[in-house]
């Protein structure tokens, strides 16, 4: 976990990651939020600073004057971070926990919402809401959000996760449209399915999954215990057996199509991020799909 205070983990996100995705994206940061909370809003005429690729060619020939369309993200988007901090997130690598890649990820997207003039807000959850932050604008609230996860108590032992509470909550406190990420695991009791396609329906949201890849497939290290992240149990397991190997893959390969489905039927998108990827590389691969899908 991080020792940084906020103010210097923010000097990192801005140094290390948001100057390569400024880069990377060329400042095209549409191509991440376009879809997002961002509907068509309105036509007008073109004016000369207006980027070419949003003239509406149709309305255009008719009228015999360039017109432009406008979304929501030429004004304010409020987004909402809701925040899975139970227990198996604090799974993975010494360098490298899901709960590490949690904060560099709500950091740099809050980062880069405020910067371009928009509002952030969060809710903190294990089994229960831990904390609320309403949204606002600006570096400070970067600052208040990602401090408010750097204090977070990090918990031994729960029974597991039920992210619906969650979900459901998030219906009545997210009151205007807003472009939601859900930032989690996954790894929760069944029921949630079902607040997320109401969810979906209400708001732009997108899942963030976290994951380890010893979360799904054990390596060939011999006799070990594993430990259920979540409640502690215990179970002695030789990794030497290629047939455990190969079921534990299985049941992994099982759950993973669960969710997919889930998100598909909910109509929501998903950026996949593991412990052992470049932060920066995940976030221009999705922005690269999403710019894809709508071409």
């Amino acid at each position: 976990m991080y020792t940084q205070t906020p103010e210097r983990l923010l000097q990192r996100i801005d140094w290390h990651v948001i100057r390569r995705l400024d880069g990377l994206l060329q400042g095209d940061y549409r191509s991440l939020f376009y879809g997002f909370g961002v509907d068509f809003a309105d036509l007008r005429e073109y004016q000369p600073e207006d980027d070419i690729r949003y003239i509406d060619w149709n309305v255009t020939a008719r009228m015999n004057t360039p017109y432009v369309r406008q979304y929501m993200e030429d004004r304010e988007i409020t987004a909402w971070f809701l925040l899975d901090l139970s227990p198996s997130e604090d799974f993975g690598g010494v360098e490298n926990q899901k709960r590490t890649v949690l904060i560099d990820f709500v950091t740099t997207l809050a980062r880069l919402l405020t910067r371009h003039g928009n509002r952030v807000g969060a809710i903190l959850y294990t089994n229960r809401i831990d904390r609320l932050i309403p949204a606002r604008g600006g570096r400070l609230q970067v600052l208040h959000v990602v401090n408010d996860l750097l204090k977070q108590p990090i918990l031994s032992r729960t029974p597991f996760t039920d992210l619906t509470p969650l979900l459901e909550n998030s219906l009545s406190i997210i009151k205007r449209r807003s472009l939601v990420f859900i930032v989690s695991d996954f790894i929760s009791v069944p029921g949630w399915e079902r607040p997320l396609n109401l969810l979906g329906q209400k708001h732009e949201v997108l899942a963030v999954h976290l994951w380890d890849p010893l979360e799904k497939e054990l390596p060939d290290i011999g006799p070990v215990v594993l430990e259920d992240a979540e409640t502690g149990e215990q179970l002695f397991v030789d990794t030497h057996d290629a047939r455990f190997r190969a079921k534990f893959k299985e049941l992994a390969l099982q759950r993973e199509s669960a969710l997919a489905a889930a998100f598909k039927h909910a109509g929501v998108d998903v950026l996949h991020l593991s412990t052992e990827e470049d932060l920066v590389q995940a976030i221009v691969r999705f922005a690269l799909k999403r710019k894809q899908q709508r071409s």
